[in-house]
């Protein structure tokens, strides 16, 4: 487990019956495994049986209840037996028909912190990471839930292990796109659905194409500060905890390639009801709410219809 540095993470996209769907390529300097070795197969089969039951019942609870920017602490198997189990920052938002997030190795520090301050809920399957709490002045203290003591009575089977027939088809109406974090544009590996973007041909484009004209600056401040935020204290990328804002998207796309990179100060807040309002446009808008999270090799963007 020494040998495995701290920056390492790999974002990972999950069907509602939790098979792997898609896995960037740090999984394997992670787990262990090579992104093929896992597509298709269960999420489940690499979670540490004692922790299994709790997993199930969080999973199935993130869907029925639509969640976003959520983050787990649980153990999952490493391909090679002699480092076992490690213990590991699951986050997840529900996009749709998939359950999109990142894997990372935790380990305490400042990312702990910063990844802890910014989620929407923590969840603490595994009780060596209690530790891994944050609680913030003013708010409650995130949900801690440890896997059931010898003197605890389990919860109902039934209530637990849900089929994934008996949860629903789809869910919220958001979209993910994973972004190149190393180009200045941002270019679009990887986009979920047509949710909100109508091209045919999102991926290989550069992200501010989608980003209204007059919104640019601002946009492309935010990317800043969360690339910079998903930075470790060895200077190596990693993940960065969540950042929040809202914006005009242009679903249909424009050529953004004349942009010159702004020099503009970053207005980033973390809370998505404290945003500017951005002046109309002649070009195909909607408002949307948009999380974004960095990861050692990509970077995250969830949109949806600002409310």
């Amino acid at each position: 487990m020494n040998s495995i540095p701290p920056s390492v993470s790999f974002i990972a996209i999950l069907d509602f019956s939790a098979r792997w769907k898609y896995l960037t390529e740090s999984v394997s300097d992670l787990l262990g495994w090579e992104s093929s070795d896992l597509r298709g197969h269960s999420f489940f089969d690499l979670v540490h049986p004692e922790e299994l039951t709790r997993v199930r019942q969080l999973h199935h609870e993130t869907i029925l209840s639509d969640k976003a920017a959520t983050m787990a602490y649980m153990r999952l198997k490493h391909k090679d037996a002699h480092k076992g189990y490690l213990l590991c920052a699951v986050s997840r938002t529900v996009v749709h028909d998939r359950v999109v997030g990142s894997v990372s190795f935790a380990s305490p520090g400042g990312e702990a912190l910063h990844t802890s301050s910014t989620a929407q809920e923590i969840t603490v399957i595994t009780p060596a990471a209690s530790n891994f709490e944050f609680r913030r002045w003013h708010d409650p203290p995130p949900a801690a839930t440890k896997s059931p003591s010898p003197t605890t009575s389990p919860a109902p089977q039934s209530a637990l292990l849900q089929t994934p027939a008996e949860l629903p088809a789809t869910q919220s109406s958001r979209t993910a796109l994973i972004l190149d974090r190393f180009s200045v544009n941002c270019t679009v590996t990887y986009y979920s659905n047509h949710q909100l973007i109508s091209s045919a041909a999102a991926t290989k484009r550069r992200f501010f194409d989608f980003v209204a004209r007059q919104d640019e600056a601002v946009v492309r401040s935010w990317l800043l500060v969360i690339k910079t935020c998903g930075v470790n204290e060895r200077g190596h990328p990693s993940s960065g905890g969540f950042g929040y804002g809202r914006f005009l998207l242009c679903t249909d796309g424009r050529d953004s390639s004349a942009s010159e990179p702004p020099q503009a100060a970053s207005s980033w807040r973390r809370n998505p009801t404290r945003v500017r309002a951005s002046s109309p446009s002649m070009e195909s808008t909607v408002s949307v709410d948009a999380i974004f999270s960095a990861h050692s090799d990509g970077l995250v963007c969830i949109l949806r219809r600002a409310q």
